[in-house]
């Protein structure tokens, strides 16, 4: 299997609740779903996008809640 990628942009196998064991999502990793612990993944799953960066409003007040610095998000979009 290759590697799965968040809808945060964070590859699965890297991020800390997967590795602990208490991702949300078990084993598929984080999706676009309604998601009580993730309001990143809720947000994707309404816009019906698959990951942040696939939307046109990001970065946005979602993703300034983490888990990837906004300054990241910010660069990665390309907008000034």
């Amino acid at each position: 299997m290759g590697t799965r990628i968040g809808v945060c942009g964070i590859a699965c196998e890297l991020c800390p609740r997967m590795t602990s064991g208490k991702c949300p999502s078990g084993s598929i990793g984080c999706i676009p779903k309604e998601n009580l612990f993730c309001e990143v993944a809720t947000c994707a799953f309404r816009k019906e996008v698959r990951h942040c960066f696939e939307c046109g409003e990001f970065p946005c007040e979602t993703t300034k809640k983490g888990p990837i610095a906004y300054g990241y998000c910010h660069f990665i979009s390309g907008k000034e």
